[in-house]
């Protein structure tokens, strides 16, 4: 999963097939551990391409353990794909204070939150967590994108630009066609919001 969504190596469909049949299996043989929940409604919506499913399981882990701040940033990825971007602003901003000095929160929740923004067309906020990411860690490629779409999208194009540079440096080569062929279970207007930021920003087609 982490591979596919950074393309740090190729995943293939029997790799993808596994992890959903471990997931699936996780959640009987722990319906009672809200961690393996929470982890395997993530794979389910993350690869699985069944957001519906996996909200389902990580709002059972929820119900076990309401403090799980992993499962509540679990929660608001899968409202991304779900095109409940206010939605998912809530559940991360939970996840935020539950564990304000968690190792994951400087970067992913941060970064999470800045999609969530982006997928509410509130682009001056995207940026704004985009840069808490970035602050973090300067290279998260999550973060880096979500500069690159939201300045793109309010016009500021050398800001995009340079963000995209940062990209490049860790996948030469990306393309838009690239970038479509693993691209997560968003919606389909978020899809083409996203899409057009990163052509806006003067990432070749091919």
């Amino acid at each position: 999963m982490h591979q596919r969504a950074h393309r740090l190596a190729p995943v293939g469909d029997a790799e993808i097939a596994e992890a959903v049949r471990l997931a699936k299996g996780a959640i009987d043989a722990g319906k009672d551990d809200p961690d393996a929940l929470w982890m395997a409604g993530w794979t389910l919506s993350h690869l699985g391409g069944e957001p519906a499913m996996g909200a389902n399981v990580i709002d059972r882990a929820l119900t076990l353990n309401p403090n799980c701040a992993h499962a509540w940033m679990a929660r608001g990825l899968v409202s991304i794909f779900q095109n409940r971007p206010d939605g998912a602003i809530e559940a991360l901003e939970r996840a935020i204070r539950l564990s304000p000095l968690d190792p994951w929160g400087s970067r992913v929740f941060t970064s999470l939150m800045a999609l969530a923004h982006f997928a509410a067309g509130r682009y001056e906020q995207a940026i704004q967590w985009a840069d808490r990411s970035l602050a973090a860690q300067p290279g998260y490629r999550t973060g880096l994108m979500a500069k690159v779409i939201s300045s793109a999208q309010l016009g500021r194009v050398d800001e995009a630009r340079d963000a995209l540079s940062r990209v490049l440096e860790i996948e030469p080569g990306l393309t838009i066609a690239r970038w479509k062929a693993p691209a997560l279970p968003f919606p389909p207007e978020l899809l083409a919001r996203y899409e057009e930021g990163l052509r806006k920003a003067g990432l070749p087609e091919e």
